[in-house]
């Protein structure tokens, strides 16, 4: 993790690195990603707890 860190920093502090136009662009990506992915698990989550509910429910019946 630490040669991943300093590659990053090195990458940054370069000269010929992205501009911060590439940096919003990658932020914005990076942002759709984490969104899908927490919308996903959200989904999921919420199904696995309505079968779980719904199950809970007809066995107390």
């Amino acid at each position: 993790m630490r040669t991943f860190t300093e590659a990053v920093v090195n990458f940054i502090k370069r000269e010929d690195g992205p501009t911060a136009v590439e940096y919003a662009v990658m932020l914005a990506l990076i942002i759709v990603v984490c969104l899908t992915a927490i919308t996903t698990l959200g989904q999921n989550a919420n199904t696995t707890f309505t079968t779980v509910g719904t199950k809970i429910g007809s066995a107390s019946s």
